[in-house]
């Protein structure tokens, strides 16, 4: 006998499950609390749980493979199309259970306590350095209110600042004088705060070997392998490295009719973090590798050098993958063979 299928409509406190019996053919859609939900799947025989790829539904994911069922995450935009009129929970948890049984629809890899917590490790930094750059550039513009310029960059301007702090003390009024200091000790806390989170990524990259053998790839460094490997999940869960690039918005949109398919800009999809990742670090390697690569140094002769940089981030998306999915080292002249 066929599992069940169950669909899933995950929120805080209440949960919808829609499943058709495979016995009696009776259509059930019905409410449970968070507690009620995991004493009714420890109950129920293994199944296939299907699930939005929303807030907390790793977690569900973990949850309800560790009682001995099957579970699939969904794309948010992949079930919309399937909701029938109204948007409501029961509708939302048909609308899922409808979508995984598509043939090939796509899904996406639940993460581990560890990647999730490497990802959290992520976000917390790159809120850091946001708040930190607000902070810089609000130094400059107040200062620049008293006819005080400073050089460009982030730690050559603080620099100067605390070199000519004897002469402000001349140009700025007292009261905004200390405030200033004030800022300034506030950025130097959260500096020591992002050294901190960046040594917790190193230690976790130490001990990966999957962030090991990706960050051989020139252009791949410690935040950029770490974040890769915990936004990937499960690397088999992608059929190929173009779709992992597409899944990062890697690839060139599309667009045809009749028979003729126009090539747009990348389409910019999935993680803008990770995606920016790539691009910086390929743009390390085509300006300050001593070796850019015969593929790199060709294609800068015909094509701009941004293009070249996504083109690049590209393939080193595709590359990791194909460490990734078939447990292979890192070859820098590697040339792939299509089967006969």
């Amino acid at each position: 006998m066929n599992a069940t299928t169950y669909g899933l409509d995950l929120a805080k406190r209440v949960f919808q499950l829609y499943w058709v019996d495979g016995e009696t053919g009776e259509i059930v859609n019905r409410r449970f609390g968070r507690q009620e939900l995991i004493e009714f799947a420890a109950t129920r025989p293994a199944g296939r749980f299907a699930l939005e790829a929303c807030g907390s539904a790793h977690w569900w994911a973990r949850k309800l493979r560790a009682l001995g069922h099957e579970v699939v995450l969904l794309h948010a935009k992949f079930i919309r199309p399937f909701v029938q009129n109204n948007k409501t929970d029961a509708a939302d948890a048909k609308a899922i259970w409808t979508a995984v049984q598509q043939p090939g629809m796509r899904t996406v890899a639940a993460k581990t306590e560890d990647q999730q917590a490497m990802l959290g490790l992520h976000r917390i930094r790159e809120q850091l350095v946001k708040f930190r750059t607000m902070q810089v550039n609000q130094l400059r513009g107040l200062l620049y209110e008293y006819g005080v310029t400073l050089k460009a960059g982030r730690q050559a301007g603080l620099a100067e600042i605390r070199q000519r702090m004897g002469e402000l003390e001349g140009q700025v009024p007292g009261l905004l004088l200390q405030a200033l200091q004030g800022q300034l000790a506030r950025i130097d806390g959260i500096d020591e705060e992002i050294a901190q989170l960046e040594k917790r990524i190193g230690a976790w990259q130490k001990q990966e070997a999957s962030c090991k053998a990706i960050a051989e790839i020139p252009g791949i460094g410690k935040l950029t392998a770490t974040a890769l490997v915990a936004t990937m999940g499960e690397a088999k869960s992608f059929k190929s490295g173009r779709e992992f690039a597409a899944y990062l918005g890697l690839v060139p949109r599309q667009s045809g009719t009749g028979g003729r398919v126009k090539l747009l800009g990348i389409s910019k999809r999935g993680d803008q973090y990770l995606r920016t990742l790539l691009i910086h670090g390929a743009r390390s390697v085509l300006f300050r590798a001593k070796d850019k690569g015969a593929w790199s140094e060709a294609l800068l002769k015909r094509r701009p050098t941004n293009v070249v940089i996504t083109a690049l981030a590209n393939k080193m998306a595709r590359t990791a993958w194909a460490i990734l999915a078939h447990g292979r080292a890192y070859q820098r002249d590697y040339v792939s063979e299509q089967p006969a």
